[in-house]
């Protein structure tokens, strides 16, 4: 890499923590940090699920650690951001991909699944913002990446909790962007296409649901983790510094169909 990419896009000596980085899209992006030289901060509800990207990165010559919380937890979510930031002594990314998602008709739809969808989506992004914000803002700097959906911008089908979560964390990254913009903090978010993760399981095994979806994305595949890697580094590095309030969609083309 050049000196002069390296100053743009590089990452050493910034730590990153990445929310619900055990596995899929959250893992893919801890890894792509961790190439660019930042230390990162994987983080999942059952701490043995994160030894293997923690080894992983440290294979690359990189450094990692673990911290094992809940999102759906105000309080736990408050800790995580904390025991990120005592790790090094400050915090530079947060990327906020954990998530869940909850299947019925929206008639039938259970007020505990609604509860622990909005909990885990939109509270703990909510409050992970907003504890890692008072940090970066007292610093002078600082990368908030939010992951959303394409349910940011569409209604979906029997996932009325996960729509309206979603649709919620792209006002949310509006809303921190148009206070911290001006402070050196940038709040983006990414918005994934149709990816192969555990979350679309149901929709990959639905042969009606895919082939509707297939015949909307220009590019003809399903994403992959790794097409999240570019966006992430991206977002995450000094050239993107007048970036903020965005949502970037990283979809295949689906949106401009």
């Amino acid at each position: 890499m050049s000196s002069y990419l390296e100053q743009k896009f590089g990452l050493r000596g910034k730590v990153a923590l990445v929310t619900g980085s055990s596995q899929g899209l959250g893992q893919a992006m801890a890894r792509a940090l961790a190439q660019a030289g930042a230390d990162v901060i994987v983080n999942g509800r059952v701490a043995s699920k994160l030894t293997p990207i923690v080894k992983e990165i440290e294979a690359l010559g990189g450094k990692a650690t673990a911290i094992a919380a809940d999102l759906g937890d105000r309080a736990s979510v408050q800790r995580l951001i904390e025991q990120s930031i005592a790790w090094q002594g400050h915090l530079d990314i947060l990327v906020n991909n954990a998530g869940t998602i909850k299947r019925a008709p929206a008639a039938d739809y259970s007020d505990a699944d609604w509860d622990l969808v909005l909990n885990v989506n939109l509270t703990g992004v909510f409050t992970a913002c907003r504890a890692a914000g008072r940090h970066m803002i007292a610093r002078g700097s600082g990368k908030i990446i939010n992951i959303a959906s394409m349910l940011t911008f569409f209604g979906g089908f029997t996932v009325p909790a996960y729509a309206a979560s979603k649709g919620g964390v792209g006002q949310l990254t509006k809303a921190f962007s148009n206070e911290w913009a001006s402070k050196g903090v940038q709040v983006n978010a990414i918005a994934p296409g149709y990816m192969r993760t555990e979350n679309t399981a149901a929709l990959q095994a639905d042969p009606v649901r895919t082939k509707e979806i297939m015949s909307r994305i220009p590019a003809n595949r399903w994403g992959e983790p790794s097409d999240l890697e570019g966006a992430i580094v991206f977002l995450s590095s000094s050239a993107s510094d007048y970036l903020s309030g965005h949502i970037m969609a990283v979809d295949g083309g689906w949106c401009g169909r």
